[in-house]
């Protein structure tokens, strides 16, 4: 015989032995409240500097602004007219969009991956792949199409991933994964930074 033992905020069961022993009594069980979803901190700004004076997305857009040695250049108020208020988050301030949320996540059809800013082609869809990390990935780019820099936000050390055209965002890439190509790279790349011409 099992029987169920319940308590304000969790369920257990009890092999027989234990049961029989306190036939006529309820066992409450206590499971501590959870950690709350954002747990506070407190490090003394001696010791970070500015690191998290100022938020990423600032940071990165005050960047992005400094480094446009790309060809299509324009002002914040430009490319708001043109993106949607997520593809500018993405592209123009270093954003990422949700695991799992892009349209080209599983796109599979034949045809290029231009940039969702200025059109300019950045991915063939033969270097596509599913890495079955929440966000298009590819082996390599287009020839000159994709430019390279370190970034250094969430306190770790990565390559960041614009469009050479424009300056946009599109991700990050990585290197040693085993996923293949003849560089080993998973360019992880955000679908909202993309659109595509199918052949």
């Amino acid at each position: 015989m099992r029987q169920l033992i319940t308590g304000a905020r969790g369920l257990c069961s009890a092999n027989a032995n234990f049961a029989s022993r306190i036939p006529k009594y309820t066992v409450y069980i206590t499971i501590p409240h959870p950690l709350p979803l954002q747990p506070q901190f407190n490090v003394p700004s001696k010791l970070m500097g500015s690191y998290f004076s100022t938020s990423t997305t600032n940071k990165i857009t005050n960047e992005m602004s400094a480094n446009t040695n790309s060809p299509v250049q324009k002002s914040d108020d430009e490319w708001r007219a043109i993106l949607s208020p997520e593809q500018f988050r993405v592209l123009r301030t270093g954003g990422t969009e949700r695991a799992n949320s892009g349209t080209y996540n599983h796109h599979t059809s034949t045809g290029v991956y231009t940039c969702a800013g200025c059109n300019a082609p950045l991915y063939k869809s033969t270097s596509k792949f599913d890495s079955g990390c929440g966000w298009p990935a590819f082996f390599e780019g287009v020839p000159g199409a994709i430019n390279r820099r370190e970034d250094g936000s969430l306190g770790m050390s990565r390559t960041e991933i614009t469009c050479a055209n424009c300056g946009g965002h599109l991700g990050h890439v990585f290197k040693g994964e085993g996923y293949g190509g003849a560089a080993d790279e998973r360019h992880c790349v955000n679908s909202v930074s993309l659109t595509f011409k199918g052949e």
